[in-house]
């Protein structure tokens, strides 16, 4: 009887969708010294793209365009999300008497590093549920999501990867009816200092967000639109202001609703068809050559996705 280390298992395949914040409301301070924030937060159809096999050794290999921003070097293998997800569902899984098998992991980086897109906690996220399914284990609801927190903030959130409002220090979820939306993401590939940006912010006790369309409605969304905001936006392009430069491209392009992801320097633009973003995409792609360019829908929510649409 073929196991766990069976060579020949297929491998397993999974997608670490990009997080794209359509707001971030920075609405107080607590005592210590952690951001209060009011989120809408969506997802990507794409991202980086991983890959789990059975191996007779734990291994990690770097591929794709953005490969070369990570190091594998021993002194930053502790702090690579993949691994510490390895390695801390193994432990979970060695609590719960449940086994698991060396994994030779493949993780193809397509995603801007440290962009404002989650791409980090998307690939933890992504490294949970591929092993689960390579090692074919269950674990308890809370003990997932108690091993999802220990890796970041936002690991629980992209474990799921469905549109939600992210409240307080953004651990109170709540999930929206965002329909999709085809998008495009642009980069200007510039660094941005997420610690110089919150220390620049002119106020922290900024209005939360409007009430939220509560059915997948893209003509209400889009009536919502102008009345959400990126707080860390102005400092963010007062650092970089081809950030600046890329929301106005997006909106030049006939964007129906443009803005800043995070705390940059990824900026995102949602169009009412298919054509009209694959317009603005070649003509971005062609302006800034040198610019990160990714043609994307949105996930819709989960009533919608079960619904076919």
């Amino acid at each position: 009887m073929k196991g766990l280390h069976d060579p020949a298992k297929a491998p397993v395949e999974e997608t670490a969708r990009a997080k794209v914040n359509l707001a971030l409301h920075v609405t107080g301070r607590r005592a210590d010294g952690y951001h209060m924030l009011d989120s809408l937060v969506s997802f990507a159809e794409d991202g980086d793209e991983l890959t789990f096999r059975t191996a007779e050794a734990d291994s990690l290999r770097l591929s794709g365009p953005f490969a070369r921003s990570l190091s594998l070097g021993q002194e930053n293998l502790e702090d690579n999300l993949v691994i510490r997800a390895r390695d801390g569902l193994r432990a979970v899984l060695d609590q719960h008497g449940l086994p698991s098998s060396p994994v030779a992991i493949t993780l193809e980086k397509n995603l801007p590093v440290a962009a404002g897109i989650g791409g980090g906690s998307a690939d933890a996220a992504a490294t949970l549920r591929g092993l689960l399914r390579l090692w074919q284990a269950e674990l308890p609801a809370e003990a997932l999501a108690a091993l999802a927190l220990s890796l970041g903030a936002d690991v629980p959130m992209c474990l799921h990867a469905l549109p939600l409002r992210a409240q307080g220090i953004g651990e109170a979820i709540t999930p929206v009816a965002l329909p999709s939306f085809p998008m495009v993401l642009l980069n200007p590939l510039m660094p941005v200092s997420t610690p110089e940006i919150f220390r620049r912010l002119e106020r922290r006790d900024n209005a939360p967000m409007v009430e939220l369309p509560d059915a997948p409605d893209a003509e209400a969304w889009r009536a919502v639109f102008p009345q959400l905001r990126n707080d860390l936006q102005p400092p963010a392009e007062a650092l970089v202001p081809e950030i600046a430069e890329a929301c106005g491209l997006l909106r030049e392009s006939l964007a129906v609703f443009a803005g800043m992801s995070g705390s940059g320097a990824t900026c995102f633009g949602l169009y009412d068809s298919e054509q009209a973003a694959l317009k603005a995409a070649l003509a971005l792609s062609a302006y800034r050559p040198q610019w990160y360019v990714l043609l994307t829908r949105t996930v819709a929510h989960e009533h919608e996705q079960g619904d076919g649409a």
